[in-house]
């Protein structure tokens, strides 16, 4: 496992997650547990972006330069030992949706709220690929005795169309496209279990036939107790998954190698983010302490859509 230096450039938040960098350089994270997202500036100060209510999630900028938010509909939480943790719905939870935020107004326009009629359950996280559109992963949510099976939809970043690309899933969470977008990647977190889909077309995946649970090929599980969130693809198409219980960052490659650890500063390392000119600069979120950190990665990470790719 990689030990490296981290920098914490933010502090006091409730669940950060979602880092992207802003065109300024700055960087917005959401505050699920205070249902808002803020921008990170000079000297870790942090400064109210939008108000999207319920729980703000994974987010990405669009082609529109808007933020795109995944908003799992909120959870009740649980404070203990420095810690601050999801535990349930919000007593308000009412469904999940996609929202669209303004940067410089703040301004938030619900995109999405359902599927063919049946409600969005808890979007995850999201990713752009080059045709206007956006893939991203509904996670389910957990009642006492039920669980919602997760999916995996595709959305036009216009509002004009979503259609449900995977389904059944366990979890899903982080997804992500290779560097060719000839593939998604979609991270199961309960299951640790990494998995790709060739892309026939815009929202349209090559599926594999049974014993393959939703179509998907096993790129790597990962053993013992660990659950994975978020991901983001570096340029050179390794996969870098945020890994909780274990605290770090697990980078994989597209074979399925389990090529490194990075060492994360606490058990919930949710997110990560690339950033900086260079896009060499890793920022992740460390969820539970409420904290947001920046440390040098090993190779680049890959530029996304809404910078010119494609």
């Amino acid at each position: 496992m990689t030990k490296p230096h981290i920098e914490i450039i933010a502090t006091g938040l409730h669940f950060p997650e979602g880092p992207v960098e802003l065109p300024d350089g700055s960087i917005a994270v959401v505050e699920i547990g205070r249902g808002r997202i803020v921008r990170i500036g000079e000297g870790g100060r942090h400064d109210l972006l939008a108000v999207t209510n319920g729980g703000p999630n994974g987010m990405a900028l669009g082609p529109d330069g808007a933020l795109y938010v995944c908003n799992n509909g909120g959870f009740s939480w649980a404070e203990e030992g420095g810690w601050l943790r999801p535990v349930g719905l919000a007593a308000d939870y009412s469904g999940g949706m996609i929202q669209k935020v303004d940067i410089s107004t703040g301004e938030v326009t619900t995109l999405y709220d359902q599927c063919d009629g049946r409600a969005l359950s808890g979007p995850n996280d999201i990713v752009f690929d080059n045709h206007g559109g956006f893939y991203f992963t509904d996670t389910g949510r957990v009642r006492e005795f039920q669980r919602d099976h997760g999916s995996v939809f595709y959305a036009k970043a216009d509002g004009s169309s979503i259609k449900r690309v995977v389904f059944p899933l366990i979890a899903p969470n982080g997804i992500g496209l290779s560097p060719d977008l000839g593939t998604l990647y979609v991270a199961e977190m309960e299951t640790a279990r990494l998995w790709s889909y060739a892309i026939a077309k815009p929202g349209v995946v090559h599926k594999k036939p049974f014993p393959s649970q939703a179509g998907g090929e096993l790129i790597i599980g990962l053993g013992g107790f660990q659950r994975l969130d978020s991901l983001k693809v570096a340029a050179s198409g390794n996969i870098c998954v945020s890994t909780l219980v274990t605290g770090c960052i697990t980078v994989v490659s597209p074979r399925g190698e389990l090529l490194d650890q990075v060492w994360m500063p606490e058990i919930y390392p949710t997110n990560l983010g690339f950033a900086g000119q260079d896009l060499q600069d890793a920022v992740v979120t460390l969820s539970l302490t409420g904290r947001v950190g920046r440390l040098r990665w090993p190779e680049k990470g890959l530029r996304l859509q809404h910078q010119g790719d494609g």
